[in-house]
């Protein structure tokens, strides 16, 4: 029976508390941070060599829906009552609304070193230690939109110049496709500035600290984001109905991108699916 996943700004104290409790166990059995050496691991980018499986790349989408419906699996053999939720960037739009509040996420960092210290995942509670991509320290950083000089979040009006692009994807399958869902939705635009860092980008740009990277998985936000990004891809599907993940077929040997995306029908590494087999999981959950 499918279970669902519920807007973050509507959990109970309850419901958050087993969350957190969940997430702090998997974070104390080591497999929180196996997390973050695979996301590590399959962050590769349009200038690197090799396949790109999790950014700049049609799957995109599937990669991470996998991605977190594997760390959801770890919570819930925990508690099964806990499921991932989701934060609607759109509307909750400032350092004090869901999800930075104590009993959750906390806040953000402190100005000399944007070092998380309200919540449960602040380092002085000891149970967050940062441990993989380290860059600041062993604490959990962020600098909700950035202080120093702000920036918004994306709005509903850019999601909804995403979701009406009815192309899933277009060539040349990376960072530069000008049209296209995914990429849209991915946020690589062009220009230099807040003005190119578009919805996803966006997101991980305006929480800043430890999200800004490849090791963003340190923070638990992570999660709350790309469910919500999950949540904008079943949008996209209940709207365009007859449209579906491309490229339907691998790249040529003539092809730039010859080895370097994977197709609907191929297996998308580590996991042994395709995009095509992750483009229905309504049996698995849905969204409240």
């Amino acid at each position: 029976m499918a279970y669902t996943r519920r807007d973050v700004s509507t959990l109970t104290a309850t419901e958050k508390r087993r969350f957190v409790r969940a997430m702090l166990e998997v974070k104390r059995r080591g497999e929180y941070d196996e997390f973050v050496r695979m996301h590590l691991d399959y962050y590769t980018a349009d200038g690197e060599e090799g396949l790109r499986a999790a950014h700049m790349t049609p799957s995109f989408l599937p990669w991470h829906r996998r991605f977190v419906l594997e760390l959801e699996r770890a919570l819930r053999r925990i508690d099964d009552s806990v499921t991932v939720p989701y934060w609607d960037w759109t509307r909750d739009r400032t350092a004090h609304s869901a999800p930075w509040t104590d009993d959750l996420l906390g806040g953000t960092g402190r100005r000399t070193d944007h070092q998380v210290m309200t919540g449960p995942f602040a380092y002085a509670g000891g149970d967050w230690t940062i441990s993989e991509g380290v860059t600041d320290g062993l604490f959990l950083t962020r600098d909700l939109g950035r202080a120093r000089n702000p920036f918004d979040l994306p709005s509903r009006a850019d999601v909804e110049w995403a979701l009406k692009d009815g192309t899933y994807d277009t060539s040349p399958w990376d960072s530069t496709a000008r049209k296209g869902f995914r990429n849209k939705l991915e946020g690589w635009g062009t220009g230099h500035g807040t003005s190119s860092w578009l919805n996803h980008n966006r997101v991980h740009r305006w929480v800043g600290g430890a999200m800004l990277g490849g090791a963003s998985v340190n923070d638990p936000v992570f999660w709350l984001h790309h469910a919500f990004v999950d949540l904008l891809w079943t949008r996209w599907q209940n709207r365009h109905r007859d449209a579906h993940y491309l490229p339907e077929r691998p790249p040529g040997p003539g092809s730039a991108q010859h080895g370097r995306i994977v197709a609907r029908r191929q297996k998308l590494p580590p996991w042994d699916e395709t995009p095509q087999s992750l483009e229905d999981v309504s049996r698995i959950y849905r969204y409240g």
